[in-house]
């Protein structure tokens, strides 16, 4: 595979990772901007403009860009974090170009006002749709009360009354300070001529204007502080925990993956023999999420609620223990297999490698090959995951339970 960059002179860059025994090709924006970056009277309309987006152009309706999409057979979509919103597509490379140019002309929005009313409602519909999915709800709280004031404590989805008091206004304004050329990512991965794609960016994208954006940056430990809420019609306990980790910046990064596979994995971690395969807990995970200059470790628990005491107990054992022994090697070697399997079977598919082509170079500012992520992961020692638990001890968490209204 052949890595290639050009930047504009607005700022804009353009990567791409040309592959040309690939069947198919890859093509997304990535734009660095998402919750963190909201104040609390806007939370929320990172995610709302990722909707607009698709609502059109000057040019196109809503029905046009999808017919333009569904016509070529691409698979696109697109999603918002705390930290990103990314716009992507995966299709057959005699469209790449048609479908590079779509995603260009998509990325400067009408922004209707009629289309942002009627939005509204589809937002508002979604937010009450994850309020009754236990396991997100838990884990949005969950992510408040450890972040506190931090702005990664921002719901990506933000409120019913934050979505309500929301203008068009606000949103067209959040939009010109953050969707700018030099706040964005193109990248492209698959079978592809590099000097063509690279032209397409440059006639379409050049005249976009550079300003200057920034970001709050700042690592945090988070609270220690314990919650729990009766909801009504629940019938099982929902609790999650969220500890410090490293950033994804860091290079710890990958023993702090493997730790997570370790404690929390579905099958074959210390999570599962104690909990899942005792009967204690239905559900019990855990997963290392690097964030821009800092980090986190989120466990999620589903159990009755006559078994939360036990597996509130158990798991602090697990970080006792944890702490006090470190890993064994035969952890460390199942952990690294299984990370190196999902790492390779991910970035086989163009689409695969777009993720982790964007995300490297809106994080770390570089091209990273899959040889050098395999490489880095099986670098990755007992000790230097031991002293990883030493200094961002598990037990450091904040708790959120959901449990059923007695």
């Amino acid at each position: 595979m052949e890595f290639k960059v050009h930047k504009l002179t607005n700022g804009l860059t353009v990567i791409g990772e040309v592959n040309k025994s690939a069947e198919s090709c890859a093509v997304g924006f990535f734009v660095k901007t998402g919750a963190r970056d909201e104040t609390s009277q806007i939370n929320g309309v990172s995610h709302f403009l990722e909707h607009m987006l698709f609502k059109g152009t000057e040019k196109l309706s809503a029905l046009a860009v999808n017919e333009e999409f569904d016509k070529t057979g691409a698979q696109y979509n697109a999603f918002t974090s705390e930290e990103n919103t990314v716009f992507y597509a995966a299709i057959l490379p005699e469209y790449l170009e048609e479908i590079t140019k779509l995603w260009i002309e998509l990325m400067r929005p009408a922004l209707r006002t009629e289309d942002f009313n009627v939005e509204k409602q589809v937002i508002k519909e979604e937010i009450a749709m994850y309020k009754d999915q236990p396991n997100y709800d838990v884990f949005d709280r969950c992510r408040m009360l450890y972040f506190d004031k931090h702005p990664c404590g921002n719901s990506v989805l933000g409120s019913e009354e934050n979505i309500d008091a929301l203008t068009a206004e606000q949103m067209r304004g959040y939009f010109t300070r953050r969707y700018v050329p030099n706040n964005m990512v193109a990248a492209v991965a698959g079978n592809f001529d590099w000097n063509k794609i690279k032209n397409i960016f440059e006639a379409g994208c050049a005249g976009w204007e550079k300003q200057d954006v920034k970001r709050e940056l700042s690592d945090t430990r988070g609270t220690r502080n314990k919650q729990r809420v009766e909801k009504a019609n629940l019938v099982r306990e929902h609790i999650c925990l969220i500890s410090p980790s490293v950033s994804a910046q860091d290079q710890r990064r990958f023993a702090a993956s493997l730790l997570g596979e370790i404690v929390g994995d579905d099958v074959g971690s210390r999570f599962f023999w104690e909990l899942v395969d005792k009967a204690i807990a239905e559900t019990a995970s855990m997963e290392f999420m690097p964030m821009d200059g800092t980090g986190a470790n989120c466990s999620y628990i589903r159990c009755s609620s006559e078994n939360t005491a036990r597996a509130m107990e158990i798991v602090n054992n697990i970080f006792a223990a944890i702490a006090k022994d470190g890993i064994t090697e035969a952890e460390h070697t199942k952990a690294k297999n299984k990370v190196l399997s999902a790492l390779v079977i991910k970035n086989e598919l163009p689409m695969g490698r777009l993720v982790d082509l964007g995300f490297n170079w809106t994080y770390l500012g570089n091209y990273r090959t899959i040889e050098q992520d395999v490489s880095a992961v099986k670098a990755v020692t007992v000790p230097e995951i031991n002293a990883l638990i030493k200094e961002y001890p598990l037990s450091d968490f904040a708790q959120f339970s959901l449990s059923p209204a007695k």
